[in-house]
C-alpha cells in the first residue's frame, strides 16, 4: 500500500533539529522524499505499524506533528504530479 507521511517538527525548540533529522532518516528508510517534509512509502501493513511506532517515539507530542495518509494498493490513479520536481515511480528501487 502507498502511505503518504507528512511531518512538522518544531526546530526552534530544544532538540528540534535532532528530531527533524531522525524523522527524515526514518522515513527515508521506508520510502522516498517527494517534498521537504513529505515522503511516499510503498509498504505493507506490518511495516506501516513499525514505521508509525518508530516515528511516534521520535517526535515531541507537545511540539511536533505527523500525518499518515493511507492510499492503499490502488493508488496510481489517486496521485497526480504537476510542477518542477520530477515525479518518481514509488515502486522503483530506492538506490540511485
Amino acid at each position: 500500500m502507498l502511505v503518504l507521511i507528512t511531518y512538522d517538527v518544531q526546530t526552534s525548540s530544544e532538540g528540534g533539529s535532532k528530531r527533524l533529522r531522525k524523522v527524515a532518516k526514518t522515513c527515508q528508510s521506508y520510502g522516498q522524499r517527494v517534498q521537504h517534509s513529505v515522503f511516499e512509502c510503498v509498504i505493507d501493513s506490518s511495516q506501516f505499524v513499525t514505521l508509525k511506532h518508530k516515528l511516534k517515539n521520535i517526535i515531541d507530542f507537545e511540539k511536533d506533528s505527523l500525518r499518515f495518509y493511507r492510499l492503499g494498493n490502488e493508488y496510481k490513479d489517486k496521485v497526480e504530479h504537476v510542477g518542477v520536481k520530477e515525479s518518481l515511480d514509488v515502486e522503483d528501487p530506492l538506490i540511485f
